[in-house]
């Protein structure tokens, strides 16, 4: 695989990008056979591809000595004092995983300072990376190459290609999108809503739900700011990370920046 085009790579960097890599491959093999699956105290599904991704994960992340907040293990509350951590989902999209739709992703960031200055998110089904770290730009590795990426110029909300929840989508949200005028809508699994649009294939992903967590969003959240988009709450306010409470309290805006402001203000009216 070639090196990522990035001249002032943070050592972190590869290491994130291999973790990705190799996690996504032990995932791939327990895809393609039988596997166990249970549910979690929240009622969420975990399978063992979940498991052995975290194992691989935090074994190559450990060379970096940084502490881990990962969705699988227990919380210590420790990283609350460390200035840089990173944050792991090891399996986004697990039920998408279990239905065998292929999207599903891994996702690794480097927090420092409550802000996200790496995203990596491996899409192992199509062998695709998406890629960013602060101040150098969005890249997506795919048919063996890396390319640069960003978000379109769209900025009629009714034009808007949007993207939610295939698992999730409330009726709240159903009808707000609706009354945003928009038509396209498409639900697709996991982070790689907002991989499209970092990728200039849409413009917005709109959810109210507070049940999303930190390592739900970590990664994008760099990736989509690098590709000149922009990842907020509903209501406007920029997230951060390393917080005591884990859970985004307003839901989560995703868009390519320009439509960004309408949305939140008619958010507001309701």
């Amino acid at each position: 695989m070639q090196d990522i085009p990035i001249s002032n790579k943070i050592p972190e960097l590869d290491i994130a990008i291999k973790a990705a890599i190799d996690a996504g491959n032990a995932i791939l093999e327990i895809y393609q056979k039988d596997y166990k699956t249970s549910t979690k105290s929240d009622d969420s599904p975990i399978t063992d591809a979940d498991l052995k991704s975290n194992d691989v994960i935090k074994d190559i992340l450990s060379q970096t000595k940084h502490w881990i907040l990962s969705e699988e293990d227990k919380d210590n509350l420790g990283r609350l004092s460390q200035e840089t951590i990173w944050i792991i989902d090891p399996l986004d999209g697990t039920s998408d995983f279990i239905d065998k739709t292929g999207e599903f992703t891994v996702m690794i960031s480097l927090i420092k300072n409550k802000k996200p200055i790496l995203g990596v998110i491996g899409w192992p089904t199509e062998n695709t990376l998406f890629v960013a770290q602060k101040d150098s730009g969005a890249f997506r590795f795919s048919n063996e190459k890396w390319e640069k990426i960003s978000v379109t110029k769209i900025s009629e909300v009714p034009k808007c290609r949007t993207v939610g929840s295939r698992h999730h989508l409330s009726e709240k949200e159903k009808s707000f999108i609706k009354k945003l005028g928009i038509e396209d809508f498409t639900s697709i699994g996991s982070s790689l809503k907002v991989g499209k649009i970092s990728s200039g294939e849409a413009e917005a992903y709109i959810t109210t739900t507070n049940k999303m967590k930190e390592w739900d969003s970590a990664a994008s959240y760099c990736i989509i700011s690098e590709a000149g988009g922009k990842m907020t709450d509903m209501l406007g306010n920029d997230l951060t990370y390393n917080n005591k409470d884990v859970y985004h309290q307003n839901g989560i805006l995703v868009t390519n920046g320009l439509v960004h402001n309408k949305i939140i203000e008619e958010f507001k009216k309701l």
